[in-house]
This record gives C-alpha cells, sequence and structure tokens, in this order.
C-alpha cells in the first residue's frame, strides 16, 4: 500500500522534527538522533513533578501530542510499534526531572515494561525520585494475566498532569493515577486491520465482518463479528464495557483508531451518548484520534468513573492542539424553524389507483440504489442510487398524507417533499420539475404537456440541455414519445440513456468534472434512472 513516507527508517525522526517545527515553540527534541528519540516541553523548569511516557511511534497524535501544560513533560519515542531503549529513557527522566521527581506512565507490554523499569532503575542511581505506573486497561482479553495498556492511558496523563501542575507531590500524583489504572476500562473495534510502514497489509477481516477487542499494535482481536450498523457496533462494546463501568458519574473517551473518518465518529458519538446500556455517561473526551494504530479503520471507547475532584481535573484546559477537551453531554439543542419555510402539509385525499403508481415508482428506485451508486462511481460521487432511494424511502412513507386524489395538488406536493428529503442539486431540480409540472397542470394544460413544460424550468434554471450528459437526454425522448404510450416512452428514455455512454464530454453536473476516459462506455446514472423508471411502468 502507497504511503507518504521517504523511507521506513527515517519516518519517526523526520515526523518528529515536522511536529516540533508547527508546535509554536512549546516543544524541543533532545539531541541524539536517530537513537535517542526525546520530546521535552520547551522551558520547563523541573519545580514541578515531571511525567514522561511514550512508546512506540505509530499511535500519534500520542505521546508527543500530549505534551505540555496540565499533561506530558516528555515523551519518549521508539520506531513504529517498537519500545524505546533504555538510553533513551533514562535520557528523558534526566532531562526534565529535578527535586520534585519524575512518574513514568508506561503501557502494559513487555518491552515497555523493561525498558521503562530498567531505565527508572538506573535513575535512581543516580538519586532521582522516580515512580512508575503499568497501564493495563484493555478488557478485551479477561483471561490474560497482564492485560494490554490502550486508550485509558490518556486518563492517566490528563489527570496526573492536571495535578502535576497545580504542585502536588509525586505521591499524590502516583497515588491519583493508580486509582485511575484501577478503575478505568477500555475495548476496540475495526473494520480493517493496520498498515505497517514496509509490510504488507494483513488482510483478515472480511467483508462484513470486524474485529473486536484487538490491540493497538495489530494484534488480532479476541473475537470476530458480523457488522451492520454504527448502532450494532456501539451496543455491542459498550455490552463488554458493562461488568466494568463502575458507579457513579462517568466520561467516556471515544478514540479514532486512525482510519475512521470523521463523519462515522460523529455518528458513533450519538451512538454512545443516545445508548443506555451503561447508566451516567455524562462527559465525553472525543471523538478524536488520539490513541491510534496507524491507520486502522476502528474506533475504542474507554470508561471512567469520576468524582468531582477528578472531574475538575478532566475538565481543566490544555493547550495541545490534539487534546479534544472533556465535555458535558447534552440533549441536541433544537431552534424554530424560520418563519414562511414550517413544512406545508396537503390536504390528503385517497385515491388507491395513484398511491399504487406513486409506490411503483419509488420501489423501483430503492431497488436500484446499488446499481446506480456504481454507475454513478464512474462519473461523479457515487452517491445517486442513495440520494434516490432516500427521496423514495421519504416519498413512499408520506404517500397516505398526499393529495392523491388532486393531481395539480399532488404534484406540487411531490415538489415539496422532495425539496424536504431529497439532497443535492437533483433534489432541487426534481422539485422544481414537480411543482411546474403541478403549476402548468392548473393553467390547463394537459398532462403530458405540463411534464414537458416542468422540464423546461428544468433546463431553465439548471443551464442542462440535451447533449451534455443528464437525466434530460432521457427524460426529453421519453416525454415526447409519452403520447404513444409508455412501452413508446421507455424504448425513447432507454436510447437516450444509453447514448449519454457514448457522450464524454459532459457540459453539467459532475460528470464535467470527469476525464474523457472515466466518462466512456458508461451511462449517465440520472438518464439511467429515467430509463428503468419508464421500462418499470411498461413491465407491470
Amino acid at each position: 500500500m502507497a504511503q507518504f513516507i521517504n523511507t521506513k527508517e527515517a519516518l519517526v525522526t523526520e515526523a518528529i522534527d515536522g511536529a516540533l517545527r508547527t508546535a509554536k515553540g512549546r516543544l524541543a527534541r533532545l539531541d541524539g538522533f536517530p537513537h535517542i528519540k526525546v520530546v521535552v516541553r520547551a522551558g520547563w523548569d523541573k519545580s514541578k513533578v515531571a511525567l514522561v511516557s511514550g512508546g512506540g511511534s505509530g499511535h500519534e497524535p500520542a505521546h508527543v501530542g500530549f505534551i505540555g501544560k496540565g499533561m506530558l513533560t516528555a515523551a519518549v519515542c521508539g520506531d513504529v510499534f517498537a519500545s524505546p531503549s533504555v538510553d533513551a529513557v533514562l535520557a528523558g527522566i534526566l532531562a526534565v526531572t529535578g527535586p520534585a521527581g519524575c512518574l513514568l506512565i508506561v503501557k502494559n507490554y513487555t518491552g515497555d515494561r523493561l525498558n521503562f523499569g530498567l531505565a527508572a532503575e538506573r535513575a535512581r542511581a543516580y538519586g532521582i525520585k522516580v515512580s512508575m505506573v503499568i497501564v493495563d486497561d484493555d478488557i478485551a482479553l479477561p483471561d490474560l494475566p497482564q492485560a494490554r495498556g490502550v486508550a485509558g492511558t490518556l486518563f492517566v496523563h490528563k489527570i496526573a498532569g492536571a495535578l502535576a501542575e497545580e504542585g502536588a507531590n509525586l505521591d499524590t500524583v502516583y497515588q491519583a493515577a493508580q486509582q485511575v489504572i484501577k478503575q478505568v476500562a477500555s475495548i476496540g473495534m475495526s473494520l480493517d486491520t493496520c498498515t505497517v510502514p514496509g509490510s504488507p497489509k494483513e488482510d483478515r477481516i472480511a467483508v462484513g465482518k470486524a474485529e473486536l477487542g484487538l490491540g493497538i499494535h495489530g494484534e488480532s482481536g479476541v473475537e470476530l463479528v458480523n457488522f451492520t450498523t454504527a448502532q450494532e457496533a456501539m451496543k455491542l462494546v459498550l455490552e463488554r464495557l458493562k461488568p466494568h463501568a463502575g458507579d457513579g458519574p462517568k466520561v467516556a473517551l471515544l478514540n479514532n483508531l486512525g482510519g475512521a473518518t470523521p463523519l462515522e465518529m460523529v455518528v458513533l458519538a450519538e451512538e454512545l451518548a443516545k445508548s443506555d446500556m451503561i447508566s451516567d455517561i455524562r462527559y465525553l473526551v472525543g471523538p478524536a484520534p488520539m490513541m491510534t494504530s496507524l491507520d486502522m479503520r476502528g474506533f475504542s471507547v474507554s470508561l471512567l468513573p469520576v468524582d468531582d475532584r477528578e472531574l475538575a481535573l478532566m475538565t481543566a484546559p490544555v493547550p495541545m492542539r490534539d487534546w479534544p477537551g472533556c465535555v458535558e453531554l447534552n440533549a441536541p439543542a433544537i431552534q424554530p424553524i424560520p418563519d414562511g419555510l414550517t413544512p406545508i402539509k396537503p390536504i390528503p385525499s385517497q385515491e388507491p389507483a395513484t398511491a399504487a403508481f406513486v409506490v411503483q415508482c419509488c420501489d423501483l428506485f430503492i431497488a436500484s440504489e446499488t446499481a446506480l451508486n456504481a454507475l454513478d462511481a464512474q462519473s461523479g460521487d457515487g452517491d445517486t442510487g442513495s440520494t434516490l432511494a432516500g427521496a423514495a424511502r421519504a416519498l413512499k412513507d408520506a404517500v397516505d398524507l398526499l393529495p392523491l386524489a388532486d393531481v395539480t395538488q399532488l404534484y406540487r406536493a411531490i415538489g415539496l417533499e422532495l425539496s424536504q428529503t431529497m439532497g443535492g442539486s437533483s433534489g432541487v431540480l426534481l422539485a422544481i420539475f414537480f411543482s411546474a409540472t403541478g403549476d402548468a397542470i392548473s393553467s390547463g394544460l394537459s398532462q403530458v404537456q405540463a411534464l414537458k413544460a416542468g422540464l423546461a424550468r428544468v433546463q431553465e434554471v439548471g443551464g442542462a440541455h440535451p447533449g451534455d450528459r443528464t437525466m434530460i437526454d432521457a427524460l426529453t425522448p421519453a416525454l415526447d414519445a409519452l403520447p404513444d404510450g409508455f412501452v413508446a416512452a421507455a424504448k425513447a428514455a432507454r436510447a437516450g440513456a444509453d447514448h449519454t455512454a457514448d457522450i464524454v464530454r459532459a457540459k453539467a453536473g459532475r460528470a464535467s468534472y470527469i476525464s474523457e476516459e472515466r466518462l466512456k462506455g458508461h451511462n449517465d446514472p440520472g438518464a439511467e434512472a429515467v430509463a428503468r423508471l419508464f421500462e418499470n411502468l411498461v413491465s407491470v
């Protein structure tokens, strides 16, 4: 898999320097690259307890991204997924530790425990006060004698860091860190594995599956589960966390493991916030990438019960841009829609044949969702099928509320419904088409004439014409042939849609930005939708 790196050997050192260049002078690194990769707070005066953490790289923004006032004092970086050396850890300790002492925050992996532990012993031989805590928050493997340290480590960074910033002594900071470790629980889920630079990607998670409880170094999860929706994924994660949730108010940390999109993460945040699986989750850190696993397309949830003091430490502001903050979860705020935009409710009327006709059209677009999306992926952003299917579902659900017995008002009502439920330019254009058709019928035109008037209004507003590779290329000949019946209209629509595969210079819509090579041989998805609609009306 191609990646934006130079060489895997220089990846970490170049990444550290890149982070320092954009840190506005808050950070510095110790000399000694490439063997000593230690980043420290610039201007640190050693008057307070120092917090040193770190481990293998590949978890960014952890740990460098959390160095600063109120969190870490230094981060010791290893190569990707590899523990730093004893000398590197010792260098970090010596660089930032004064009379107040130092707390090492270590995730529970053998390499980290050994290297940080030996460095602590060597530092103590220098007369330096050093304490060490081991974070073991991963509950995925209940029978494992030494649970892994994962994103719950960030709770330790934040609470211990806030205490140290206040001037608390080493024992107080150590005891607070131990209390967090005792209480915190985490588990992750992913749809794909990570890509380690310089190594082939492991493809072990099949389509339709997700891995539950996998580690932040790409270790296999405890279970391969079926994946359906974000709601079910969050439900499963919270079910596993529930026995470890503890009592009282809780802070949840929603961590992006690296490859999930921001859109997916806020959907997961919504599912977490509204779930009743675990009571009293009042505060949220994230959603954000905090303790990642390179590009792993997954998320993790960490839970920490907090008292008032711990909550104050969690919410204390810090200057690091990578820390998203700890915020109270609230219900979505809703304000009234501006005057004039309140949805107009048409007066319903019944006409079974018309209702069946509308439902038939809606069912066709719903059934064609996947095929039209695939076609649109060749010339646009791959969502034509979903856009039409979403509007069709909404219209189908509202069919009993439509003025089915009044064709003039029916066209207008469909236009209004589409303007409210169908996104993108296609939603606007179809809303104009149906509204203008209704207006034309009210002026005495026949339905065919009115439909052509609606099409003319769409061309006027949208600027597209036959030959521009849009739905108009199928709709225009279909309406011209409609006086001869649906069979003739369907044949004309199909011919028009198929002709768009030979039009390689689109003049309207997203296809106008696509190269000729991509367009040739593929029907325009809007024109294809029109052709399928008329063919469906013939076949039933």
